[in-house]
């Protein structure tokens, strides 16, 4: 069962509780995740204190550089990343964990080889996507 008609923080995002605690994410509709700075998609739902999500960037694409008030977790499932954490530079590779503060800079850059997949959970004090730092978009690296 999925709730999408409650009101989530997440524009798109399904609503998880009052009878809906089960959610098959392969029938669930996608939401953009990364607004103006990352081409991040996929579904997302929301409970009162917990908001996940299974998400992708598509290869060889990244994501610019953000904060987000709400600390982040993040699994990658499958494909290889080039993470920056508050200036941290390290390559994840599915079945790492990565930690994100709240309000700490960060991005990633999906080596071209293949999609990245990944699961992500960030509690509820903000909505699923964080705000650019800078105005414009970063062309991904390549000397990874």
């Amino acid at each position: 069962m999925s709730n999408k008609k409650k009101a989530t923080k997440t524009e798109g995002a399904y609503k998880a509780g009052n009878g809906s605690y089960f959610f098959d994410v392969d029938k669930l509709s996608y939401v953009n995740a990364g607004k103006n700075y990352a081409d991040t998609y996929g579904s997302v739902v929301e409970g009162e204190l917990t908001q996940v999500g299974i998400m992708t960037i598509p290869a060889g694409m990244s994501s610019d550089p953000h904060t987000h008030p709400n600390e982040q977790w993040i699994y990658l499932l499958k494909g290889r990343i080039l993470a920056v954490i508050d200036g941290q530079k390290r390559e994840v590779l599915p079945g790492e964990l990565l930690f994100i503060p709240a309000n700490v800079v960060h991005n990633v850059d999906v080596l071209p080889e293949a999609d990245a997949h990944f699961f992500t959970c960030k509690d509820m004090r903000h909505g699923i996507a964080g705000t650019p730092v800078g105005a414009e978009r970063r062309v991904p690296e390549s000397d990874c």
